[in-house]
């Protein structure tokens, strides 16, 4: 049998994935976190922040039904809160700076072959890899 955090992974990456094609199916749109987090603050068309905000109601209640049908979950932030708030801008400046976050790219681009979002995840994928090479290395 498989090991249990293997399974919720795999049911995880599933989930994940019909949300993005149901999204896409009923909407039209593409289930990138950037985007809808930004129209949903911008827009003032009431049927655009409803289903914005709860796409987003819906991943800040991912932890609670995890905790509730699964256990508690243990997370270990090994870093302050300068450098939280830090990564936050500087991860909220890519997204703009790269049209769109993993989510877009990695999930739904590259599932419907976009050349555009290929490059990025590579870029993101080669951008983390240095990170964490200089934070073990050199910092």
């Amino acid at each position: 049998m498989a090991e249990p955090n293997l399974a919720l992974g795999f049911l995880g990456g599933m989930l994940i994935g019909v949300a993005a094609v149901v999204l896409l199916a009923l909407n039209g749109r593409i289930a990138g976190i950037s985007g809808i987090l930004s129209g949903a603050i911008t827009t003032r068309d009431r049927f655009e922040r409803s289903w914005r905000l709860l796409f987003l109601v819906g991943l800040i209640m991912a932890p609670a039904f995890y905790r509730l049908f699964v256990g508690p979950l243990t997370v270990q932030i090994q870093a302050g809160l300068p450098i939280l708030m830090a990564a936050g801008l500087l991860v909220g400046f890519g997204t703009r700076l790269g049209s769109g976050c993993t989510s877009g790219h990695g999930v739904c681009g590259i599932a419907r072959l976009s050349p555009r979002s290929i490059l990025a995840t590579i870029t993101f994928i080669l951008c983390g890899m240095l990170t964490v090479y200089l934070r073990k290395q050199i910092f």
